[in-house]
């Protein structure tokens, strides 16, 4: 029997659809449609790119499809969504952020939705969910990374209308979103953060294309607020849980992240195999060379351990029990796992995975950064640990 790393979901005839149905969208629509605009992962990407995959893949109920019924998702479980984000990540599809909203869409607004009053929802929220905005998450400072109450952001109140000053960095979807969710310092209160809905044409807000991440992807910016006011009515839950909003969401987060890890070092293995059948070294395939062969086994042991990890740790979450360390352990697992495998990627390909514009260099480059963002593998260990000891 040959062995894959498709996932078998014929046990559940609806995931089953949902994930054939999603790969049929990304190899006969999607990706042919990123082919013919001439679409690389190092594109500058436009609204004009991106509308028409949030329209398409809402038509298709992949837009926002782990939102509850109400809201028009189709209430997925975190363990159903982790199986979608595998899949889109292991095709190798440029847009493949844009297609269930990650990217600054209903997957980025996120659990903001619990704090919304009725305004915001109407204004802000549901017109992301449609797909006829788009908006992005501001807690990030040159110098408040990970130890986030360095922020130097500030809000006062003055009469009906907050002021904010300061500025973010490292905004993923700035440079094409209409608002920012950004969380700020309450002026004079050191240990007082909100959270504001900030319109990015207002006056007073400027957006600046961000550093380009290692990965060459252009999707960061970053957003200075000087004397920006935003009316109170922008306030996103109460003064004072800036902090809950902003961090709350980290820890399902770094566990949503990791499937998709998982499908990008799909990929690689994917590409991998292909070369090593048809790559002829001395009068025969590479991958008759048994080097080559424990190297696929590795790597394939490292995506399917790292697979059950995540699976185990989503039907804690689909139960209502805590993951805050389990969260931890996947991120940390799957970021170094998956650099792994697609550094054996690069071995395997020789040369050609060190060539600029190879999928497989681009990759290495891709996944090298999720041992850093969304948390360091420091610091997951550090959390891991205080919750052990």
């Amino acid at each position: 029997m040959t062995f894959t790393l498709e996932p078998d979901h014929s046990a559940e005839p609806e995931l089953h659809e949902l994930v054939m149905s999603l790969r049929a969208y990304l190899l006969e629509e999607l990706i042919p449609y990123e082919q013919r605009l001439g679409l690389s992962p190092e594109t500058k990407l436009s609204r004009a790119d991106l509308e028409p995959i949030w329209q398409r893949s809402r038509e298709l109920g992949f837009y926002g499809i782990a939102l509850p019924p109400k809201l028009g998702g189709q209430g997925l479980s975190t363990r159903e969504l982790c199986a979608l984000k595998e899949e889109l990540m292991s095709h190798g599809s440029v847009l493949a952020h844009s297609v269930l909203g990650d990217m600054g869409g209903p997957l980025r607004a996120g659990s903001i939705m619990q704090y919304a009053s009725t305004y915001q929802l109407e204004k802000y929220l549901m017109p992301v969910i449609r797909g006829e905005r788009a908006c992005c998450f501001s807690i990030t400072e040159p110098d408040a990374g990970s130890d986030v109450r360095r922020m130097r952001t500030t809000a006062r109140l003055e009469g009906d209308e907050y002021i904010l000053d300061g500025g973010k960095v490292f905004s993923s979807a700035a440079p094409f979103a209409d608002f920012a969710i950004v969380v700020a310092r309450m002026d004079g209160e050191a240990e007082a953060y909100s959270a504001f809905l900030v319109d990015l044409d207002a006056p007073g807000v400027t957006v600046r294309d961000g550093e380009v991440p290692m990965s060459g992807q252009q999707i960061e910016g970053d957003i200075d607020f000087d004397e920006c006011r935003i009316p109170v009515a922008n306030l996103l839950g109460d003064v004072g849980q800036g902090l809950r909003i902003g961090i709350g969401r980290i820890n399902l987060n770094r566990l949503l992240h990791s499937p998709s890890i998982i499908g990008a070092a799909r990929r690689a293995w994917t590409l991998s195999v292909e070369y090593a059948k048809s790559r002829i070294v001395n009068g025969r395939p590479l991958i008759e060379l048994q080097a080559i062969q424990h190297k696929l086994a590795d790597m394939a042991t490292d995506i399917y351990a790292a697979r059950s990890m995540v699976a185990a740790t989503a039907a804690k979450v689909d139960r209502g029990e805590d993951v805050s360390v389990e969260a931890n352990m996947c991120k940390l697992f799957t970021a170094e796992a998956c650099f792994r495998v697609v550094d054996e990627a690069v071995q395997i390909h020789g040369k050609a995975g060190l060539t600029r514009g190879n999928e497989i260099e681009q990759l290495f480059r891709s996944l090298r950064m999720y041992r850093i963002v969304t948390g360091t593998s420091e610091i997951h260990r550090n959390a891991i640990a205080k919750a052990l000891t």
